[in-house]
């Protein structure tokens, strides 16, 4: 008789059994998608309070871009005497004074516009030392004159930055 009531037993718990691992597997995947649900939640509250301070980043970084523009920059920093190398690098303390003021928004901007613009500051500053290399240049208004010319030949290193932020920003939407 000892068999059978191990049997009668084990035949009594197998529904038990059955039912309680059927809850914990549904009590289980009922936690994990609760999780992902407070997990979307809090992302999407973190995404609307960072989304003001992101395009905030990128507007500022425009505004950096068309400050240091060679024509903008050039009409707004005049020269102070007549030397080429003091207006040359009055120009290059002004974009850099800029570059700096702008530095905190890389956080907010992804690592390739970054980079973009780091590059459209450095390309900006390197026509103005080309243009002052130039035998043409021996006063500064000469040297507005040079930079102004080459300017008029091809788009400024800030306007493919510019490009490059629109596209991201309108990726943002």
């Amino acid at each position: 008789m000892e068999p059978q009531r191990i049997l009668d037993l084990f035949l009594y718990a197998t529904p038990t059994l059955i039912t309680g691992l059927i809850a914990y597997y549904f009590f289980k995947e009922h936690t994990k998608n609760e999780d992902g649900r407070r997990r979307f939640l809090l992302k999407k509250d973190l995404q609307v309070n960072s989304m003001p301070l992101r395009l905030q980043a990128y507007e500022r970084m425009v505004l950096f871009l068309e400050r240091i523009s060679p024509t903008k920059l050039l009409i707004r920093v005049t020269p102070t005497s007549s030397e080429k190398e003091q207006y040359e690098s009055l120009l290059i303390q002004s974009i850099e004074q800029e570059f700096e003021h702008n530095l905190s928004q890389q956080i907010y901007i992804s690592d390739k516009c970054w980079g973009i613009i780091l590059a459209a500051k450095n390309a900006t500053i390197q026509i103005i030392r080309k243009a002052s290399l130039s035998e043409k240049t021996d006063t500064a208004n000469k040297l507005r004159e040079v930079i102004l010319t080459e300017m008029m030949d091809r788009n400024s290193p800030s306007d493919a930055a510019l490009s490059f932020i629109k596209s991201e920003v309108s990726d943002l939407w």
